[in-house]
């Protein structure tokens, strides 16, 4: 795209130039364009001589008549031609030539330098090829994403461009996106970030807080560390109802057994955007905690079920997790464990997460949507899915060495009711 805009601009430049020099160095001095119109007035003088000689020799006319039509010619003749000119007249003539030649070329040579300069100049003040360029990286992002090399290298693009030219917020939003299908969520959180920076309204920049908020949960696998709550602060101070805040919180309130907190916060959402995309997960989560409370299902919360006209889905994943014998003695038990579930693919962000503790082990639980990360993201959407779990000596929520981990790399189907757990043994210290 560059060298493509910068071709045209250079053949843009030439014809300029063109305009500019062609009268400069193709127009006709004044003596030349004198010589020229004498030459032409003694032409018709000799014609028109020749032409009353033979109609004299023809006796069209008399002597007396030829004389004077001869006379009166020269006199013309010297009327149009005229003397002439005085050397001196001549040199003086020849000196204003060769300075307004010398004038000509010396514009030549400013226009040669001033006018590519000023161009360049010009169009790094004004010019909008940045823009252009991160409108077409986003372009080819959107058609070409599904492939993650090439999507890979046109994030890379576009994030180079809104480094150069920053004051873009769509861009800033799709590059954050990107980042969060191709999992790279610390990335991810700081181009949402950016966002908030150049976005205009207080609505847009909570928004883009609360999307960088969700990013970092994603990164911490559920647990509130400083950067998730520092980005809901940030959301919360530019719209306190931010619905991407207020679903974390509603997702870290069930996770801590705060059942009236979650739904406080999940119903908060109902009353503001009535129009979510996710309500129907929104609702389904909302009765879930007054089934835990062992209250009734408010009718409101009922009269929209979640798809396939179940208010509740009970499908989900029983996951008996041990700590290998070889690591027995080594891990202290207030030590973060992760427990989640996650697609075969490994390409989205897990389905359902839960932290407790080393000193739990061995345990048995149930992954479902109760534990789910967020509401686009539910197990029981999955046929099947692949179960982890990782003990954190750092309690961060990314590999780190020194981890103890285990995965059971067969996938295991999701199904409905109580069933039978599956072993899950962590085995493995990361290095």
């Amino acid at each position: 795209m560059t060298n493509t805009f910068w071709i045209i601009t250079a053949i843009l430049i030439v014809l300029a130039f063109l305009f500019v020099l062609y009268p400069l160095l193709f127009s006709r001095p004044e003596k030349r364009i004198s010589a020229d119109i004498r030459n032409q007035n003694l032409l018709a003088y000799r014609t028109r001589l020749s032409e009353l000689e033979e109609e004299y020799q023809q006796g069209v006319i008399d002597e007396e008549n030829f004389r004077m039509l001869r006379e009166e010619l020269a006199g013309s003749m010297l009327d149009d031609v005229g003397e002439e000119q005085p050397a001196a007249e001549v040199r003086a003539a020849d000196l204003r030539m060769d300075h307004r030649r010398r004038s000509t070329w010396a514009v030549v040579v400013l226009a040669v330098v001033l006018l590519p300069v000023g161009v360049f100049l010009l169009y790094q003040e004004w010019g909008a090829l940045g823009k252009v360029e991160q409108y077409q990286a986003m372009r080819e992002l959107q058609q070409g994403g599904d492939r993650m090399a090439q999507m890979t290298e046109l994030t890379r693009q576009l994030a180079d461009r809104l480094e150069a030219d920053p004051d873009n917020p769509d861009g800033w939003a799709m590059l954050g996106r990107s980042y969060m299908r191709m999992e790279r969520y610390p990335d991810a959180a700081r181009a949402f970030e950016k966002l908030a920076e150049v976005a205009g309204r207080d609505a847009d920049k909570a928004v883009a807080w609360g999307l960088s908020a969700q990013a970092w949960f994603f990164e911490s696998q559920g647990a509130m560390t400083e950067e998730v709550t520092r980005a809901m602060d940030q959301a919360r101070e530019y719209n306190p109802d931010e619905v991407n805040t207020l679903g974390l919180l509603g997702i870290h309130a069930f996770e801590q057994r705060d059942f009236e907190g979650a739904i406080r916060h999940w119903e908060k959402i109902i009353e503001v955007a009535p129009d979510h995309p996710q309500l129907p997960s929104i609702r389904e989560g909302v009765a879930r905690a007054y089934q835990q409370l062992g209250m009734d299902v408010p009718e409101d919360i009922r009269s929209e079920p979640a798809s396939g006209g179940e208010a509740v889905s009970d499908r989900g994943v029983t996951v008996r997790v041990e700590l290998d014998e070889a690591f027995v003695g080594q891990v202290d038990p207030d030590t973060t464990l992760f427990v989640y579930a996650r697609t075969p693919d490994m390409k989205s962000a897990p389905l359902a997460v839960a932290r407790l503790r080393a000193g739990s082990l061995p345990t048995e639980l149930r992954l479902d949507d109760r534990l789910a990360m967020a509401p686009q993201f539910r197990i029981s959407g999955a046929d099947e899915v692949v179960v982890a779990a990782r003990i954190s000596p750092s309690g961060a929520a990314t590999p780190q060495p020194g981890d103890y981990q285990g995965i059971r790399d067969e996938p295991v189907p999701v199904v409905s009711g109580e069933s039978d757990p599956v072993l899950l043994t962590i085995d493995q210290q990361l290095h």
